[in-house]
């Protein structure tokens, strides 16, 4: 039976946009996990316009990212220190441009174990139903097959076994 109930993990925090070695401006945004789309992770930046930016990306990516380097083409991630402190740095490409923004590793590790206790890895699956939703089509496919393979006509053959 599917879960019909959702839960979403949410963490307001304050990035840095990163414009230059020497210069960092602040970004507050909120980290979002759905446990109905339970592979991914949405950032919201609300950068100073009317618009806040949306970013969605694997939960996988940001997990990896805590630790080692990972990522390519328009979201890479890697762990760093910035004057003694541990961060996550996020490199985002999109047609509109590029930002490299800096996040406090506690904080996102803390927000990232939230989401791995409601919806562990390797059960993301589940949320989504699938597996109910292939079983449900498989056994009317099969149903079908049946119907299907049962001779519709009585057979015209003899018994005598001439044709």
């Amino acid at each position: 039976m599917q879960n019909t109930h959702h839960t979403t993990v949410e963490r307001e925090l304050e990035l840095k946009l990163v414009l230059s070695p020497e210069r960092a401006v602040p970004v507050p945004a909120r980290l979002a996990y759905r446990t109905d789309d339970p592979y991914a992770v949405h950032i919201t930046f609300h950068i100073g316009t009317e618009h806040p930016v949306n970013w969605t990306f694997a939960r996988e990516l940001l997990v990896e990212g805590v630790f080692r380097a990972c990522g390519h083409g328009d979201v890479r991630i890697w762990p760093t220190k910035v004057d003694g402190r541990g961060v996550v740095l996020m490199a985002l490409s999109s047609p509109d441009g590029d930002a490299l923004l800096e996040a406090p590793s506690a904080q996102v590790s803390a927000w990232l174990e939230r989401t791995l206790r409601a919806v562990p890895p390797g059960t993301e699956s589940e949320r989504l139903g699938i597996d109910e939703g292939l079983a449900e089509l498989l056994s009317a496919t099969v149903i079908a097959d049946e119907l299907w393979l049962r001779d519709p006509w009585p057979s015209d053959e003899s018994q005598d076994g001439e044709l």
